[in-house]
């Protein structure tokens, strides 16, 4: 038993180093090249490049080991990770507007958010580095390298519609490749100045600050590159647990990218004009075209987590009700989070391709990038210490460690700020156009359910309503969708009107738990209302796509006899008037929302109701 668990471990770790450690494990080719490169950029002389590299690789020590994986990971969803589901553990989905609870879901989503600006920069900027490789070998590439990028990102989201199925089987042992090339290449360099070492001791990134005081402090936004990966650490926890993502980073990925690290800091202390592209220098000449190809491999692989980490959190929202229904595709009948997000991932690749097109270098492109994630890993802290407290932690011990970490966090987006101009701009706009999104449609659908509330009666009075004038009964199942015991009036204005009911009628509720997973054996619960009539409540977790005939189809399990080949569901379509009295909500909003519903999936659709079943139910709705 323990040799099985030991292989199963094993595996997941090797899975975990191409889904989890793709971002930041590629973020060597020019994360240090950006701190003498970039903006805030420092000469790259021999104090500086210690000052530097000390600040990297305490950086990589303090926030990735430390903060996410000893700390943060403790904060599991039944096992799920990433930033929703730490505002699900605040279980804030039903706190009033302007309360604390309320509060912390609002800054929770706008960290989600701030990830959908990543999950188009990091692709642009990761492909794009990898083939300006080929600028190293020799400069009458350069012509071709955005049209090579533009061709692999292209392919990259085509490929999406597949599954990641296939492609992620060879995920694990291409970045095994990887780590061990870029530690290889490392051990190289120390080799030749072994002096760089001393980077190590963290004073040298003291003495940095002691020397450049505030206007040092601009390189963190370079230095924070080295860390950007983070976020997919805590987020991608459910797939594979906590411990094998820490044997991956404490056994292969940490090594290898501190080797490579100081053997690049080497590299420009032996030279300081290698500052330029020191992750290819460090290669020798022959070793230049396969080292791009590998690298162009891990950027690909790199830039596939974080499209399958940007649909696993759109359908995580939507599954919330914090965005429209949208078409989602399982392409894994094994592998709940392997799905595709077509609407989605088409605007990811305009993004992304525009990103490559509009700032046409890596170099421009760092400047874009780091301050969506910065701000998530703020966020994060904040929502932790939150949970934390929730949990019963010690207040002092969690406030100190809340502090402490923040220290870091702050300091990072602080000096991601000075970017806003050269591009930090675009990751904030995109943030605000998609909480924007989430705002109007939340706040539309509360709305809405007020209204609905107010008309709608309760399940009792169906039952009454049956008894009092009965109708016309024909053999089969009718399904209505309803809200908490609660009948629609068009239901009854059904029965006034045709007269007929189904011997059998459902009045069905579909709820989203805070819990990523609902087992099948609590899927279902049935609750009487009279003979004939049955309240069922259908539960899903927030990471689970709904199917109701599947889940109907455990009702038998449960006592409850259903024709499933004589069953038709009834579904309300509202249409939605926007009224021309003052309204308590921004005028922006209610027109948001009423384009969202009309373009939105339609429920029939989202819940897989087969469409030769389905009688829609019409009515207006002012808003």
């Amino acid at each position: 038993m323990e040799q099985n668990s030991k292989k199963e471990t094993l595996r997941l770790s090797i899975g975990a180093l191409g889904v989890v450690y793709g971002d930041i494990g590629t973020s060597p080719i020019y994360a240090l090249r950006e701190c003498f490169f970039g903006d805030g950029h420092v000469t790259p002389d021999p104090a500086n490049v210690l000052g530097v590299l000390s600040l990297i690789v305490w950086s990589l020590i303090l926030v990735i080991s430390v903060k996410y994986l000893v700390f943060v990971m403790r904060a599991d969803n039944h096992g799920e990770g990433g930033i929703i589901a730490l505002v699900a553990l605040l279980n804030p989905w039903k706190a009033k507007p302007g309360t604390s609870r309320y509060l912390l879901m609002m800054l929770g989503l706008f960290g989600g958010a701030l990830l959908y600006g990543d999950g188009t920069i990091t692709p642009a900027i990761s492909v794009l580095s990898a083939v300006e490789g080929l600028n190293v070998a020799t400069p009458e590439f350069q012509p071709y390298v955005i049209p090579i990028t533009l061709v692999l990102l292209i392919g990259l989201f085509v490929l999406q519609a597949r599954g990641t199925g296939g492609i992620g089987a060879v995920f694990g042992p291409v970045l095994i490749v990887w780590f061990l090339a870029i530690g290889a290449l490392g051990v190289g360099g120390i080799l030749r100045h072994p002096e760089v070492l001393r980077a190590a001791n963290p004073w040298h990134a003291v003495d940095y600050f002691l020397r450049h005081g505030f206007a040092g402090f601009a390189v963190l936004g370079s230095v924070f590159l080295a860390v950007t990966g983070g976020e997919a650490l805590y987020a991608d926890m459910g797939h594979f647990g906590r411990s094998p993502i820490r044997y991956a980073w404490f056994c292969l990925v940490l090594p290898a990218l501190l080797l490579n690290y100081f053997g690049q800091g080497a590299l420009v202390l032996g030279d300081p004009q290698e500052a330029h592209q020191p992750f290819y220098h460090l290669a020798p000449s022959w070793a230049i075209y396969p080292l791009v190809i590998l690298a162009g491999a891990a950027t690909v692989i790199a830039s596939q987590a974080v499209i399958s980490g940007t649909f696993s959190l759109t359908r995580q929202l939507v599954q919330l009700r914090q965005l429209p229904p949208l078409d989602i595709v399982q392409t894994s009948s094994d592998e709940q989070g392997q799905i595709y997000i077509p609407f989605v991932n088409w605007l990811l690749m305009l993004a992304t391709l525009g990103l490559v097109l509009g700032f046409k270098s890596s170099d421009a492109l760092s400047s874009a990038y780091g301050i969506a994630v910065s701000a998530t890993m703020v966020i994060t802290t904040v929502l932790a210490f939150f949970v934390a407290r929730r949990y019963d932690w010690h207040p002092m011990l969690v406030g100190f460690l809340a502090a402490f970490l923040l220290i870091f966090d702050v300091s990072f987006f602080a000096s991601n700020l000075v970017k806003i101009a050269d591009g930090g701009w675009y990751p904030i706009v995109t943030a605000i156009l998609a909480f924007s999104i989430m705002f109007a449609w939340a706040s539309g659908r509360r709305v809405l359910g007020l209204k609905w509330g107010q008309q709608a009666r309760p399940a009792s009075e169906l039952a009454q309503e049956i008894e009092r004038d009965p109708p016309y009964r024909i053999p089969g199942t009718a399904v209505f969708f309803s809200a908490q015991g609660l009948v629609s009036p068009n239901v009854f204005r059904h029965l006034k009107r045709h007269r007929v009911l189904q011997h059998e009628v459902l009045l069905l509720t579909v709820l989203t738990s805070d819990q990523p997973r609902v087992p099948g054996t609590e899927r279902l619960q049935l609750i009487g209302v009279s003979p004939g009539i049955t309240r069922v409540l259908v539960r899903y977790g927030f990471m689970q796509t709904p199917n109701i005939p599947v889940a109907l189809r455990l009702c038998e399990k449960l006592g409850l006899r259903i024709d499933e080949d004589n069953i038709t569901y009834y579904v309300g379509r509202e249409t939605l008037i926007p009224s021309h009295k003052v309204s308590v909500w921004w005028p922006w909003r209610r027109h948001l929302f009423v384009f969202l519903s009309r373009n939105a999936m339609r429920n029939t659709a989202f819940y897989h109701l087969p469409p030769e079943d389905i009688v829609e139910l019409g009515f207006q709705v002012e808003i």
